[in-house]
């Protein structure tokens, strides 16, 4: 018996140990720190999409204020946190593109959305926030005045929305599908019909604004084909504002349509919608190869499973429970936009508004997808290096994408809207992207053609068209300088004359960028131009003031110069923030400037910028920060605070990026990435994974041998997933030692083992993994 029970026991001693092991090996879900609704108070259309997968077309919310327009084609609508009722849930969110709204109702159908002040006067219904449940690829929240739930998920092109509605013989559907909607711009054309009593598809045109400003003439469309899995019993159709009618079909601007139905208490109805920028047809293609063997509960889980493997590409552990939430909804951020906008087969729309069409395969798989995208002004900063340490594919993806645009227009865009030119900024770093994937082995794209089209985009200004950016590129090449004009400026658009100040460091910038691609390609006499040009910021650096100072067309400086005033002479900044953009060459700036004036004033910049939360206080506005010594809710600052890596004071680095992390940044609607500041589709999110890794590269990795600097490590260990396909390495690891909010100084650290000084780490050593770690301290090491 004894001998029976001691085996009994030795078994169940393994079985328990395998259980152990078992739930050692199980994979931490680190979505559950995401929150999307941090920093949704004054955010952009494209900010907060939570039924969406990682780079998605199809991205769903709730909208608040969406219908209000967007003068400008940038102002904060969409959802904001402060909101109490909600209007619709839209299925395209991107930058200059909103569209497709569903609502349902239950009642009399109002042909308006109504307003925040005055709800009941349309459609939208009030609802309490703590109905309200947002997470990685889903959404939830109940609708108050019809005792509706509403929950979303999706696809990559197929948005699932599903309604539980109460007993009622008058539930509705409102299709507002022909109104203005986020940053879309004006509707020019819509349509809708309801096909059978289950189906209903239609598209519209719109105008957005950044469209009209760059390539005038032109629009946009966006095409749905919906399956609803109850029948319709009728449907009104109406333009908003008008009558409602009977009616299966309607045109125009304005098309809205509510398709009715006799729901039982808590009766489920789902709508599946296929959408597509190129045709209803492959809308409808798009929704029969993701969705229409798919239940919600399907979609929903397998959302959640790509969000749990992409978001857990980098792991970290320790920290507070803060700093985890900051840290994965800023990952989160920084690859939900920049979403699809080619379909399953490969169709795709092309910058003259005709069909392109992707190669495919023999089992028609398209060689890579193409993407709407904001511009990638300032994105090398955060966007590309964290593309390039987790998301390689999706970096070479981006810039076959990109090569799209070129092969069909002769050019390279920035920013693109259904390949549409957006630039935004009037500037364009594409080619500085390229160069910097090409350095750091992202390879498999055409080589020749990327460098043929970013050299071009370097030094070519001829018959060159407004959207592709750099208009005066022309007057840079000859000049050494881009010139501050006020008397051009009604000639074009502001950012061709009124900004030549901060071109001229743009343009340099990247001229280095493309010079190390040449260098590497052994074009020897591009080379020698490009390298010379990557110079030309020295001609406007004044050495009276030690700042960057516009000069006029016939080479003069401005006189009656404020260097803490924006706009004159630099995109969105003044002289004191621009005058630190030397990112290539930044020891011959600290040379010019004087070491020891150089580290007084940059300190003394980010201590008095402390006070104002590092930009523009509490101020709810993009631009609140225009004016400060230091505006970290923009982008042409985000390379400051690591700039002391490279003066001597590299603890200064490790102080401000630490702080910055701690106090910029926050966990509330309101303060998530400052106080309502222009989160331009997963920047500002980057740049605190960046930073809270302790990992950057002030040259944003546009070196021939790029190396990325070292900060100050939030977490204890941080570990890096490397996609083999690209790099020889299997993982990367920053462990700290003696890491707390108080120990934020670097005392000493080792590259796999081998004690060094230098902070500077080279990529080829992340590439190929290994380990880094740092012993933390309570007080600088000067030494």
């Amino acid at each position: 018996m004894s001998l029976f029970r001691n085996l009994m026991f030795l078994l169940l001693l393994l079985t328990c140990s395998t259980c152990a092991n078992k739930a050692d090996n199980v994979e931490e879900d680190f979505t559950r720190y995401v929150n999307p609704n941090i920093g949704t108070t004054h955010s952009r259309w494209f900010f907060y999409t939570p039924a969406a997968l990682p780079f998605g077309m199809a991205k769903l919310a709730p909208s608040t204020n969406g219908s209000y327009g967007n003068k400008s084609g940038w102002e904060a609508v969409g959802y904001e946190d402060g909101h109490t009722s909600i209007e619709g849930f839209a299925c395209f969110h991107e930058f200059q593109i909103g569209g497709v709204m569903l609502m349902p109702v239950v009642g009399e159908v109002k042909t308006r959305p109504g307003s925040l002040e005055n709800p009941h006067e349309g459609y939208r219904s009030k609802f309490d926030k703590n109905t309200e449940v947002a997470t990685t690829g889903y959404y939830s929240v109940v609708l108050n005045d019809y005792d509706t739930k509403v929950e979303l998920t999706a696809t990559d092109r197929v948005g699932y929305q599903r309604y539980i509605f109460p007993e009622t013989d008058s539930a509705y559907i409102i299709f507002d599908i022909g109104n203005q909607l986020g940053e879309s711009g004006a509707v020019k054309d819509a349509h809708i019909r309801l096909i059978d009593n289950q189906t209903i598809d239609g598209f519209v045109t719109t105008t957005p604004e950044y469209v009209k400003k760059y390539q005038s003439g032109t629009d946009l469309t966006m095409f749905f084909y919906a399956k609803l899995d109850k029948p319709v019993e009728e449907s009104l159709v109406f333009l908003r504002g008008e009558k409602p009618l009977f009616g299966n079909e309607i045109k125009g601007v304005g098309s809205t349509m509510a398709v009715k139905f006799s729901t039982k208490e808590k009766e489920r109805v789902l709508v599946k919608i296929g959408l597509s920028y190129t045709s209803i047809d492959n809308a409808k293609l798009n929704y029969e190869t993701e969705a229409a063997a798919k239940t919600f509960e399907e979609v929903k889980q397998a959302a959640h499973e790509v969000w749990k493997e992409k978001i857990g590409r980098i792991r970290v552990t320790g920290g507070t429970n803060d700093d985890k939430i900051k840290f994965y909804t800023g990952l989160y951020h920084a690859i939900l936009g920049r979403g699809l906008a080619s379909d399953v087969n490969g169709a795709y729309p092309k910058n003259d508004g005709s069909i392109g069409q992707i190669e495919t395969d023999s089992q028609g798989t398209p060689a890579h997808h193409h993407y709407n995208t904001d511009a990638i002004w300032g994105a090398f900063w955060n966007l590309t290096q964290l593309w390039t340490l987790a998301y390689p594919e999706y970096y070479s993806d981006w810039i076959k994408s990109q090569l799209l645009v070129y092969k069909d227009t002769g050019w390279l865009g920035d920013g693109i809207a259904n390949s549409r030119y957006v630039s935004g900024v009037g500037t364009n770093f594409t080619g500085l992207a390229i160069a910097a994937a090409y350095n750091c082995g992202i390879r498999d794209f055409d080589i020749n053609l990327a460098y043929e089209a970013a050299f071009k985009n370097e030094i070519d200004g001829k018959n060159r068209p407004l959207g592709a950016g750099k208009p005066d590129v022309s007057f840079f090449v000859e000049n050494g300088f881009a010139p501050y004009a006020p008397e051009l400026q009604n000639k074009t658009v502001p950012e061709c004359w009124m900004f030549g100040t901060s071109h001229t460091l743009e343009y340099s910038f990247s001229c280095y960028a493309v010079a190390q691609f040449a260098k590497q390609l052994n074009k020897t006499k591009d080379y020698g131009l490009l390298n010379k040009l990557a110079g030309s910021w020295e001609n406007i650096f004044d050495k009276e003031t030690h700042l960057m100072r516009p000069r006029l067309t016939d080479g003069s400086f401005i006189k009656d110069f404020d260097p803490t005033a924006p706009w004159i002479g630099f995109q969105e900044g003044n002289a004191i923030q621009y005058t630190f953009y030397v990112p290539h060459e930044p020891e011959r700036l600290i040379e010019k400037v004087g070491q020891s004036i150089f580290n007084n004033r940059l300190d003394s910049i980010f201590i008095i910028s402390q006070s104002n939360i590092f930009g523009g206080g509490k101020e709810l506005n993009a631009f609140s920060g225009l004016h400060a010594l230091y505006n970290h809710g923009n982008q042409p600052n985000l390379q400051t605070a690591w700039l002391f890596n490279f003066s001597g004071k590299p603890h200064l680095t490790q102080k401000w990026t630490r702080t910055i992390c701690n106090e910029f940044y926050g966990t509330e609607g309101i303060h998530g990435y400052g106080y309502g500041q222009d989160e331009d589709q997963g920047q500002l999110g980057a740049w605190y994974v960046m930073a809270a890794m302790g990992l950057f590269d002030v040259k944003g990795l546009t070196e021939e041998n790029p190396k990325m600097q070292l900060g100050s490590p939030l977490f204890e260990r941080i570990e890096i997933k490397l996609n083999q396909k690209y790099y020889p390495g299997d993982t990367f690891v920053i462990e700290t030692e003696n890491n707390s909010k108080e120990n934020k100084y670097v005392q000493s650290l080792s590259l796999n083992g081998k004690i060094q000084k230098s902070v500077f780490i080279p990529f080829s050593d992340i590439a190929s993994g290994g380990k880094v770690k740092l012993t933390m301290g309570a007080n600088p090491d000067t030494e």
